[in-house]
């Protein structure tokens, strides 16, 4: 093995496992010790931070930071990164385009042939549903929340709502949700000691606080952001006793179209709502299991009706 395979094996054995032992990876390579502690020197003056702790129980670990290592993919591995680098190229996330359509030239220059073939034949016979105009979300944004959600820190921003007022916020932030049309970001408001979610194409100027806290009870991230976005917003609420477990319920009626609550091990109740009886109607009517209209009874008004038509017909 010439010198630039054996480093890119040896940064490969570092990558799989927290820690190695000299002798397991000159073992595994086929070198000496000596060999293995030049190796290790030039990865390190290449940039790659590469501890060593000496003694039992010590060896060579690869340290966060440095420079982003090669990776060793495996062909279906290959193939996914670049179909998900070709979906990524139509995100509202600014700045993500760019930046995997660079990612995505770089990878087709150096897949095999019969990996490109596959890829091209995947891009060229896929298309994606127009959703419509969609604001674009910030790429530092998102970053800076989602660093805030991982390291359990506190954030403050400049938050505008619907009818485009600005205030201050200082959130404690849990999760970020993606709707596949928008994206939210779940948070315990500080100042209101509420839940909140907050759009993230609305949030401005985000900032670490440092101040550290714990949650005791969270919420459901996904159940909140369906019901702000799914509920909360519109007229009439129809709330509905269906006879079936909720996790099976919940593959008809995921929560982009109403909140499934489970009542007990065979029962739950789905919310779903609208703003005229005519869509809730047919959201009733699609569900395949015994039901109860609970509220509210104008609805189930409507479906009688609805049902009496169809028996006629």
């Amino acid at each position: 093995m010439d010198t630039a395979a054996r480093l890119l094996r040896l940064l490969s054995l570092l990558h799989s496992r927290p820690q190695w032992d000299g002798a397991e990876l000159a073992a595994r390579l086929e070198i000496t010790p000596r060999t293995v502690r030049r190796d290790i020197t030039r990865l390190r003056s290449l940039g790659y931070p590469i501890d060593a702790e000496a003694g039992i129980g010590g060896g060579y670990r690869l340290g966060p930071g440095g420079r982003l290592p090669p990776l060793l993919l495996e062909d279906s591995e290959a193939v996914a990164i670049a179909v998900g680098l070709r979906v990524a190229t139509t995100t509202t996330v600014s700045g993500v385009e760019e930046a995997a359509i660079s990612a995505l030239a770089k990878l087709h220059q150096v897949l095999p042939v019969r990996l490109r073939e596959q890829v091209d034949a995947i891009g060229a016979h896929t298309t994606q549903l127009p959703q419509g105009e969609l604001p674009p979300v910030d790429g530092g944004v998102l970053v800076t929340l989602a660093a805030g959600c991982r390291h359990v820190e506190g954030i403050r921003f400049r938050y505008r709502t619907h009818d485009g007022s600005e205030s201050e916020r200082s959130v404690e932030p849990l999760q970020i949700v993606h709707t596949g049309r928008r994206w939210y970001l779940v948070a315990r408001d500080r100042d209101r000691q509420a839940w909140r979610t907050f759009r993230v194409d609305r949030i401005e100027q985000p900032v670490l606080t440092g101040s550290r806290y714990r949650f005791d009870d969270p919420p459901d991230p996904v159940a909140l952001v369906a019901e702000g976005t799914g509920v909360s917003p519109w007229d009439i609420v129809a709330r509905i006793r269906v006879q079936a477990p909720a996790a099976t319920v919940t593959k008809m009626i995921p929560p982009s179209q109403g909140v499934v609550e489970e009542l007990d091990a065979a029962t739950c109740e789905v919310r779903f709502a609208a703003n005229e009886l005519g869509p809730l109607v047919a959201q009733v009517c699609r569900i395949y299991w015994p039901f109860e209209i609970l509220e509210p009874p104008e609805l189930r008004t409507a479906v009688h009706e609805h049902a009496r038509r169809l028996l006629d017909s």
